[in-house]
């Protein structure tokens, strides 16, 4: 074995739901599983009240709740719940963070809205989309190191890549560039949030996830555990 090799850090193990719950370290992920999913429903809310265009997925949120009698975070929930029906032909598990992302985020989300002003300065606005991006990275990270499971998006993301056998990125983006669409036509908003949040979520979150990470026992050797 060669240096490099010995140092190298063993991946970070993926758990299904059993073992997710019996890995240890429950109060600290918890906790931090919440605070995420609850910074996630608030900086959406952000990015939604600077009205210079939303992330993909709140596109289609937004467009829903405009021709449906239901609000922003309802539509949230109703997609999500939605999204987990689609995992069944592709035979993904959720896990407790999957649950907690259907229920957590679209109340959230419409407490802030409810409670946050909209400004009128564009610098004001630019100033609250910049954050709402930022804090949205932090949140995603929590709450993905707290290594509960993935949200119902991402996990359609994976389940399609790992059943069509399609690069993660064009699973992505076709689905994004797909929401997108459908969210516009029903009137969600795209600009400029949109496009800075479809560059800058990526590598921002790739930045803080190992900040957010919680290491546990199983990882020692990044042996799976199921």
């Amino acid at each position: 074995m060669t240096a490099r090799a010995s140092t190298r850090r063993p991946p970070v193990t993926q758990l299904g739901p059993v073992a997710q719950l019996r890995a240890g370290r429950l109060g600290r992920r918890l906790s931090q599983l919440v605070v995420g999913l609850v910074l996630y429903g608030a900086s959406l809310a952000m990015i939604i009240r600077a009205t210079l265009g939303n992330a993909s997925w709140d596109v289609l949120h937004q467009g829903l709740a405009r021709h449906l009698p239901m609000s922003i975070g309802t539509a949230v929930v109703l997609v999500s719940l939605l999204v987990l029906l689609a995992w069944i032909p592709l035979r993904e598990t959720p896990g407790l963070g999957t649950l907690a992302n259907t229920a957590i985020i679209g109340p959230v989300a419409d407490l802030t809205l409810l409670v946050l002003p909209a400004p009128e300065a564009m610098v004001w606005r630019v100033v609250l989309l910049v954050l709402g991006v930022v804090l949205n990275a932090v949140a995603t990270a929590l709450y993905i190191g707290a290594r509960f499971g993935p949200g119902p998006r991402d996990g359609l993301m994976t389940g399609l890549h790992r059943r069509t056998g399609l690069p993660v990125g064009v699973v992505r983006t076709a689905l994004e560039v797909s929401v997108v669409a459908v969210g516009f036509v029903l009137g969600g908003v795209v600009g400029l949030g949109t496009v800075v949040y479809a560059l800058a979520i990526g590598p921002l979150t790739q930045w803080l996830l190992p900040l957010s990470v919680v290491s546990l026992e199983v990882d020692r050797g990044g042996v799976e555990v199921r």
